[in-house]
């Protein structure tokens, strides 16, 4: 007989799971918490479905999970109504105690609380129970509103905070899956230096990439690609950007933003140059290469990103580059861009087992270059760079 379990992609092992789970009940038991309840519909940033179940939501098909403090899930997917056997099967799921389903959809408003009235049924099994919200900027109002009414007397209170500082430190095994994204992305960008020649678009490179990544396992990608003349920045851009045809000469940017076997994202950026470079060009590398460099050395436990990010900035100004304005270092995991954020306004402060991509690009109105690899932030600092890639202009 067939081993249906052969049809599954790379899984975390049952024991991480558990992990996970110990960890969120012992937090929800000192905050008080009966439930968790989250809500999403993509890959890219829906790690707190991911975390907890191991499966996640795709193509804007929204997936809730329960998570009660003293027993197993529920899940609920977009599927039919009974008898159908709801999404995903039975024989595949861990810790589940139901999986609900019916046929709703986004882009049909008639059936926007087609889950929340399901969510509503399991909530209700507990008299005025505390519900931790996670995530609630994925949570749409017409789902949060039903709730509300029909669960008068029920607590609702923010807990994605909580989860977020567990979620954050990742444990042996997921890094290890996290250092294999990053073997697989070396792999691709290698393959993107044999692939790229004159007079093929942005597109057809990002295709080449895409085709080497997924062949490895990658489940999900996001591959930003550009090119430009000298004098012209060329910092990633998306697919509806990307039939400019490559040109003797130019600057080509390409960034793999794609998640590897387990569902972890690391991302590495490079920049090729179609014969020699600009000076201009290999200053502004050498200088973004500088800027990484900072950036680790505060990459530590109990660091503040506020600062990293103004020590980032007051260098780039000091060689005539412009500040970062949006993020040049972050957090990744289950999610492409994940807690903590290096920017001003956030408060978490960085601990040891941290996974970081980190990201600084020197600008001008006349040039673009950035450098992008991933680190663990360990008890002394940075560790080695996970991605093995020559940090260089590539020169085709």
């Amino acid at each position: 007989m067939e081993d249906l379990h052969d049809r599954m992609t790379t899984s975390v092992s049952t024991a991480e799971l558990e992990r996970r789970w110990k960890a969120s009940r012992e937090m929800m038991l000192a905050q008080g918490l009966d439930f968790l309840l989250m809500r999403q519909d993509e890959e890219f940033l829906g790690g707190y479905v991911k975390w907890f179940s191991d499966f996640s939501a795709r193509h804007s098909y929204p997936f809730t999970v329960i998570f009660p403090v003293d027993e197993e899930m529920t899940f609920i997917t977009c599927g039919g109504t009974p008898p159908s056997d709801p999404f995903p099967p039975q024989w595949a799921v861990r810790g589940v105690k139901s999986r609900l389903g019916a046929p709703y959809f986004e882009s049909v408003h008639y059936t926007s609380t087609y889950d929340a009235e399901l969510a509503v049924g399991v909530l209700k099994e507990k008299k005025r129970a505390t519900i931790g919200l996670v995530g609630r900027s994925y949570i749409p109002i017409t789902f949060y509103e039903y709730l509300q009414k029909h669960l008068d007397g029920w607590t609702f209170v923010d807990a994605t905070d909580w989860v977020d500082q567990i979620k954050a430190i990742k444990s042996p095994e997921e890094i290890e899956l996290i250092k294999k994204t990053a073997a697989l992305q070396d792999v691709a960008m290698e393959h993107v230096r044999a692939s790229l020649r004159p007079g093929l678009r942005g597109f057809e490179i990002l295709a080449e990439a895409q085709h080497s990544v997924v062949i490895q396992g990658s489940e999900r990608q996001l591959i930003l690609v550009n090119s430009g003349p000298p004098g012209t920045p060329a910092p990633y851009t998306f697919r509806h950007f990307h039939n400019r045809v490559i040109r003797d000469g130019d600057q080509f940017s390409i960034l793999l933003e794609v998640n590897g076997p387990g569902g972890f994202y690391t991302e590495l950026g490079r920049i090729f140059s179609i014969g020699e470079p600009s000076q201009e060009l290999q200053e502004a590398f050498a200088t973004a290469l500088e800027a990484q460099a900072l950036n680790l050395k505060m990459l530590k436990p109990g660091a503040s990103p506020i600062d990293i990010f103004e020590a980032n900035n007051r260098f780039l100004e000091s060689r005539g580059y412009l500040p970062e304005r949006r993020l040049h270092a972050h957090g990744q995991g289950y999610d492409l861009v994940e807690r903590p954020l290096i920017r001003p306004e956030e408060p978490m402060k960085l601990a040891a087992g941290m996974s970081m991509t980190v990201h600084p690009a020197a600008a001008t109105e006349r040039v673009w270059a950035a450098i992008c690899d991933n680190y663990l932030v360990t008890d002394s600092g940075a560790s080695e760079c996970l991605h093995k890639t020559p940090k260089e202009i590539f020169v085709v």
